[in-house]
């Protein structure tokens, strides 16, 4: 069997290097041991439309504050070790549970211990996008417990997505 780490770095055709599995969960833990933020290129899209595939997102480490419902974490899955983005949709004890705003079912319980950092900006074509982290992030983590999101939400959000995408500071 082919060791998983093999395949993890991957050099593009536009000449950067793309991370994943054990060489991205290795990178951030040691950007992360230092107090510092890590950007790198949102890929997939079980986050849309708040994230979408191509954005690029910065993250940072949790520090003392555990994450709250409704923040967005970077987390190992505890079942594929996965490093994904999700929204934390609820808390019981040292445990979260974590669903992707776009996807239909709840993921695995998550112990606080695969939790890496927390989501603190994403910037789309060049431009901050606003919703989805600030005081609304409540509202979608309750909304993405059910099938609410789907039909209020992502339609809200379509009609004034524009108007709420500022420039990139």
């Amino acid at each position: 069997m082919q060791d998983p780490g093999i395949n993890s770095l991957n050099r593009n055709k536009d000449k950067t290097l793309s991370l994943s599995g054990p060489a991205l969960k290795e990178l951030l833990e040691s950007v992360f041991q230092k107090g510092l933020p890590f950007r790198f290129k949102a890929g997939g899209f079980s986050m849309s439309p708040f994230i979408k595939d191509g954005d690029i997102l910065t993250v940072s480490p949790l520090g003392k504050s555990p994450p709250g419902i409704g923040d967005v974490v970077i987390f190992i899955h505890p079942v594929d070790q996965n490093v994904v983005v999700h929204r934390v949709v609820a808390k019981s004890g040292n445990a979260y549970r974590v669903k992707g705003d776009n996807s239909p079912g709840m993921d695995t319980p998550l112990p606080r211990d695969n939790v890496l950092g927390r989501l603190e900006r994403v910037e789309r074509n060049g431009k901050r996008v606003l919703l989805g982290l600030g005081p609304e992030r409540l509202l979608i983590a309750r909304l993405t417990r059910g099938v609410f999101l789907h039909r209020i939400l992502i339609p809200l959000w379509l009609s004034v997505r524009h108007r709420l995408i500022k420039p990139s500071i």
